[in-house]
């Protein structure tokens, strides 16, 4: 996981409910924490573009379903800045389930855009990408 060059607007909280956009069998995911996420005390943790997560899957193959998974959300409706000033922001929020926390997804199709930041970041996910914006 490399980090990232953009200032990401933290758009997701905990209890979220996150659409995934591969073919790993998991429909529907809910946000149970932000890995690796520091913060003051009383704040909520959230997160955004590039966060890794850890999540149950709501609906999804009856295999996956009740499952505790690790995913990375790829897309995200609030808008955030690139360091050259323009703003990115998608239809939808989405997230990747990946295998672990170490990166390899467990899908082989990711449907939809995913932002440059995401290929920087976690490049066996870029990988399965079909358009990078």
């Amino acid at each position: 996981m490399q980090p990232m060059k953009s200032r990401v607007t933290k758009a997701l909280n905990h209890g979220s409910y996150v659409e995934t956009c591969d073919n790993s069998g998991a429909k529907l995911l809910r946000v149970m924490t932000f890995m690796g996420s520091k913060g003051v005390a009383g704040r909520k943790p959230a997160g955004g573009v590039g966060s890794l997560i850890m999540a149950s899957v709501r609906r999804g193959t009856p295999e996956m379903r009740k499952q505790v998974v690790f995913a990375v959300i790829v897309r995200q409706r609030k808008e955030f800045r690139r360091p050259s000033g323009e703003r990115i922001k998608f239809e939808d929020n989405a997230a990747v389930v990946l295998k672990d926390d170490s990166g390899s997804p467990k899908g082989t199709l990711i449907k939809g855009a995913i932002p440059r930041e995401i290929a920087e970041r976690w490049p066996m996910v870029s990988k399965l990408a079909t358009i990078i914006v």
